[in-house]
């Protein structure tokens, strides 16, 4: 973020009514500089548990920690439309809230750019993100199914022969990444492929684990604790390259012959009322966090690459993304 600049001075010898006006100027800026207080509240538009929740309640800890909130931080969450019922009560309820922070993600883009949202993105502002997930195609730890090649072809030989299931609505990013790895097998009716949405990753994992659907489409940490467990299996990670650490083992949808990336970065926005200095400071904030070693400890914890962007450099990113999975969208007969 640029800060703002500062002139010169001129003499080391200040008079002494310049020093006085100088020092009346101080005070209204600072009295009018944005201070959080001991209300700021995180909202997390999914069941606890989800990767909405996730990353609201890790930040919350982060901005006691690092001192930026003279107080605890409350995670709300508020589950439903794949987002578009906190969204909507941000817009209705909380528009000039300056102390609300709103988790979002990949997923809230892709129902903005269908639009499934009562508004489009110039409603709210986009502070910042804090890393990107990646999505995974799973099963569980006993079924038959052995590799996404032997999925796909499953899906070709009869399209609704398996069922799939993630946190978002039919349409959303976990649905989409489904259908773009169909889209790469060559699969042409995408819409008869199987679709059970669920409100939270951690509900969409236990009908898989259960056996009441076969497959799960999400992203790696919100499986985390499953794929440990060893109660869910991996079938691909929609990566560029293979990630490190415990995840090493997993092969990539590309090199199993599968053209698909599905980053999904972690990120939030603020109501469009909220004012420049609160929208200044939670940039900040976010800012701090992403640089803070805790942070980056987080991150390489739960799975989550590098990826960050604040202010209008996220805004401008976030517009080409929604064109993109618009375009997507239509094609795929979603729109």
């Amino acid at each position: 973020m640029n800060q703002p600049s500062h002139p010169q001075r001129r003499s080391k010898v200040v008079p002494k009514l310049c020093l006085m006006a100088a020092c009346a100027w101080l005070a209204t800026t600072q009295a009018s500089a944005f201070d959080p207080g001991r209300n700021v509240e995180c909202l997390a538009p999914s069941t606890p548990g989800g990767g909405w929740d996730f990353t609201c309640r890790q930040v919350a800890n982060e901005l006691v920690a690092l001192d930026l909130v003279p107080a605890g931080v409350q995670t709300v969450n508020m589950p439903g439309a794949s987002g578009a019922v906190a969204f909507s009560h941000v817009l209705s309820k909380r528009n000039s809230d300056d102390n609300l922070l709103v988790a979002s993600s990949t997923a809230m883009a892709s129902q903005l750019a269908q639009g499934r949202y009562p508004a489009d993105q110039d409603s709210v502002k986009w502070i910042g993100t804090l890393g990107s997930d990646y999505g995974v195609i799973a099963v569980k730890k006993d079924s038959p199914i052995q590799d996404l090649p032997a999925l796909m072809k499953a899906i070709q030989d009869d399209p609704k022969a398996i069922k799939f299931t993630g946190g978002s609505g039919a349409g959303g990013w976990d649905h989409l990444k489904v259908l773009m790895l169909a889209k790469s097998a060559g699969i042409k009716d995408l819409s008869a492929i199987p679709w059970l949405a669920s409100n939270g990753g951690s509900t969409s994992i236990t009908q898989v684990i259960g056996g009441h659907v076969e497959a799960y489409s999400g992203d790696i940490s919100e499986a985390k604790g499953f794929i440990e467990s060893g109660d869910l299996r991996v079938l691909a990670v929609l990566s560029p390259e293979r990630l490190d650490g415990d995840y090493a083992e997993i092969p990539t949808a590309k090199e199993q012959g599968f053209d698909v990336i599905g980053p999904n970065w972690r990120g939030f926005y603020i109501p469009k009322g909220a004012s420049k200095e609160a929208q200044a400071y939670w940039e900040d904030a976010l800012n701090t966090i992403y640089d803070s070693d805790s942070w980056k400890a987080i991150m390489e914890a739960n799975g989550l690459m590098p990826f960050h962007l604040s202010g209008d450099e996220f805004k401008t990113f976030l517009d080409e993304q929604i064109a993109e999975i618009r375009d997507l969208s239509q094609q795929i007969g979603l729109m």
